[in-house]
């Protein structure tokens, strides 16, 4: 085993690329000699996710709602769980982040597996029209039944990976007692002892393979110690219908792609799920979202159209050493009565709805040298000798503070 300097024992790394999910598969492992048994376990977990959330799958719990017609219909804990997360980070995002874009993904024609999508090119209607929103969904973890309206149609789509990497990497770290990285097609979650160093995680625009350095834009390396960085952007999953070209990051106000002033934007949180919601709200906030993020202490890093980087506090820089964000910030959900209006985020609140935790925590990173990277899903991020994905540009200090990319 080789040694760190000062003296620290270096851990070695494991991993495994494979595809689930209709994306890209990233697990590392510290213990190499774990890795097939943990790969295994992925597998089994990641199939079980699929056959409960997918919006594709004629046979998935989630499409079983879609037949119901409105009827309550009793749901396994699985699904449950990952309604919940999907319901919660639409109260923390205002509903930026809303899962009842279901029917408005199929208008555009993102019906099928992306690769399918891509390869068709047919052209669809655009037509402005607000999703139904998510205060109109019944989730009753009581009794295990959840109530979706007639021709409402949902996705988990913004949550459902991310949720699936932060469960999977706490269940084999948990299991197997060593440092766990999960990386879903850009949402990557950590667990257990980390590398020394953290796992060091390359985040950039563009996808491309772990083990090249991006031709073309801004790219950064961080080490992450804990929790989750997810990057969300509107180039990776990107098709052209007619004259159009489209994306799957809806703005829930008009059921269309977003017109987002940023490309990618890359967040750190405590959870990847945090993260993933914080990343995909902040591109359909637009203008301003940095000071959103910045509220919420939460460290970013905006990657704008013409590459020009914007970080919150708390992104590392070059040379700087561990940071530690602020102290987690309060994230309101309301309870109590049916809102008069669901598509407004002040309507009120949502008897059926339990918050639990804050969304937003601390999450402990710092900057570090390229070592590993791959990328995927959203923008691009990746590790090699434990890593992730994620996405997004070079760094600053402090919200506001700008560089431009070569």
């Amino acid at each position: 085993m080789a040694a760190a300097p000062g003296g620290t024992a270096v851990r070695p790394t494991a991993a495994a690329n494979w595809r689930a999910l209709g994306t890209s598969v990233r697990l590392v492992t510290t213990d190499p000699a774990l890795l097939d048994s943990c790969n295994l376990l992925l597998a089994r977990q990641l199939a079980e996710v699929d056959a409960a959330c997918s919006r594709f799958r004629e046979d998935s719990e989630l499409a079983a709602l879609d037949r119901a017609g409105g009827r309550p219909v009793r749901v396994s804990p699985l699904l449950a769980e990952a309604l919940a997360v999907a319901l919660r980070a639409a109260a923390a995002t205002d509903g930026a982040v809303d899962p009842t874009v279901g029917s408005a993904m199929n208008a555009i024609g993102y019906d099928r597996d992306f690769r399918l999508v891509q390869e068709d090119g047919r052209p669809v209607k655009l037509t402005v029209r607000p999703v139904p929103g998510w205060r109109l969904i019944r989730l009753d973890r009581a009794t295990g039944t959840v109530t979706v309206p007639a021709g409402v149609r949902l996705d988990l789509g913004a949550t459902a990976k991310a949720w699936a990497a932060d469960k999977a990497a706490a269940t084999l770290a948990r299991a197997a007692g060593c440092g766990v990285l999960v990386s879903l097609g850009g949402d990557t979650a950590v667990a257990g002892e980390p590398p020394v160093g953290g796992w060091r995680i390359r985040v950039q625009d563009v996808t491309g393979p772990v083990d090249e350095t991006p031709s073309q834009g801004p790219y950064a390396t961080v080490g992450l110690h804990g929790g989750g960085l997810a990057t969300s952007g509107t180039a990776a999953r990107a098709w052209r219908s007619g004259p159009h070209t489209l994306h799957h990051i809806l703005d829930p106000n008009t059921g269309l792609p977003t017109d987002s002033p940023w490309r990618t934007v890359s967040v750190a949180a405590t959870t990847c799920a945090d993260a993933n919601a914080a990343s995909t709200a902040a591109l359909i906030k637009g203008t301003g979202a940095e000071r959103w993020l910045s509220v919420l202490g939460l460290p970013a890093r905006l990657v704008t159209q013409d590459g020009t980087v914007v970080t919150t506090p708390g992104w590392p820089r070059a040379g700087t050493p561990r940071f530690s964000p602020p102290p987690p910030l309060p994230v309101p959900v309301p309870l109590g009565g049916q809102p008069p209006n669901p598509r407004s985020s002040n309507a009120g609140g949502a008897e059926y709805f339990a918050a639990g935790p804050n969304l937003y925590s601390r999450v402990q990173a710092h900057s570090a040298r390229p070592a590993f990277e791959d990328k995927g899903g959203s923008g691009g991020a990746a590790p090699r000798d434990g890593t992730g994905r994620g996405g997004g540009g070079e760094e600053s200090p402090v919200a506001g503070v700008t560089e431009t990319a070569p």
